[in-house]
């Protein structure tokens, strides 16, 4: 099974599309892996989907190390790409370059993602120069939350949309091999994947993007405590998964659970020795 490269992505452009989804853990890492996603994220947003944090400044570095190793430990496949949380690239260059390099050394994952543009271009060139591959992240970027004053589309004026387009250009002079478009007006995502050389990867983006990523818990409908008008949910296991587990509930409660073949017996002869010694107890 070869593994993909953040090279063998860049090589897709133009070739097809692109899928990437969000793995947390090591059951959804090989999950995804098996489905043949080609790019598994490790997204801060599990803070939100998995740690129930209102949004995802309070992911730590070493939460995303943790979750990461057991995303590399389940998917074989794809390539895994650890998004660098809040503050633990933007104080220094230093920093973004130790983190991003602590992401590969420590979780398997072979790329990070970095929120934002212009601010970070040099933090992106020093990550790329000492030998990690970087995809970008601009339009909706969520550890931006506070600046934004929420959840809100991007680049809807005119300012603003060719804004994103020269974010876009210099994110990839500065080395990305990748960028992730969240939350931009279609005609936008559009005019960058036309302009630019490497891929773009959208989510509430529209069609015209080199590739899609979505949140696996919103792929299976597992996560109900929002949900983004760009999600489409291709089952609803959150309610089979809650019904399964009333069955069980209520099997414990009447003692049809557990039934024969869910647990051992002793051999005959074993069982009177044990009664025996038993006995002989008394």
């Amino acid at each position: 099974m070869k593994k993909i490269t953040a090279p063998d992505i860049l090589a897709l452009k133009g070739q097809r599309k692109i899928s990437m989804v969000t793995a947390y853990d090591y059951p959804s890492g090989q999950i995804a892996d098996a489905a043949e996603v080609d790019m598994i994220l490790v997204g801060d947003s599990l803070g939100m989907v998995v740690l129930g944090y209102d949004d995802t400044l309070s992911v730590t570095m070493e939460d995303m190390l943790h979750h990461g190793a057991a995303v590399s430990r389940g998917a074989k496949r794809a390539l895994i790409v650890g998004d660098m949380p809040f503050m633990s690239y933007q104080p220094s260059v230093a920093m973004a370059v130790e983190n991003a390099g602590r992401f590969l050394s420590r979780t398997g994952a072979r790329a990070v993602k970095l929120e934002g543009g212009f601010p970070f271009l040099d933090h992106i060139t020093a990550i790329v120069n000492s030998g990690v591959p970087v995809q970008g992240h601009i339009g909706l970027t969520p550890q931006h939350v506070a600046r934004f004053g929420g959840f809100k589309a991007q680049g809807k004026s005119a300012r603003s949309a060719a804004a994103l387009v020269d974010e876009a250009v210099a994110l990839e002079a500065a080395g990305c091999f990748s960028i992730v478009l969240e939350a931009v007006p279609c005609e936008v995502a559009q005019e960058i994947t036309g302009r630019i050389s490497i891929p773009t990867i959208g989510i509430g983006a529209g069609p015209h993007t080199d590739g899609q990523v979505l949140v696996y818990h919103d792929i299976l409908g597992l996560f109900d405590r929002f949900v983004p008008a760009f999600v489409k949910k291709y089952a609803q296991l959150r309610g089979e998964s809650i019904d399964a587990i009333k069955s069980y509930v209520d099997e414990v409660a009447s003692g049809a659970f557990p039934a024969e073949g869910n647990f051992s017996k002793m051999k005959d002869e074993e069982l009177k020795q044990f009664k025996t010694l038993l006995r002989e107890r008394i």
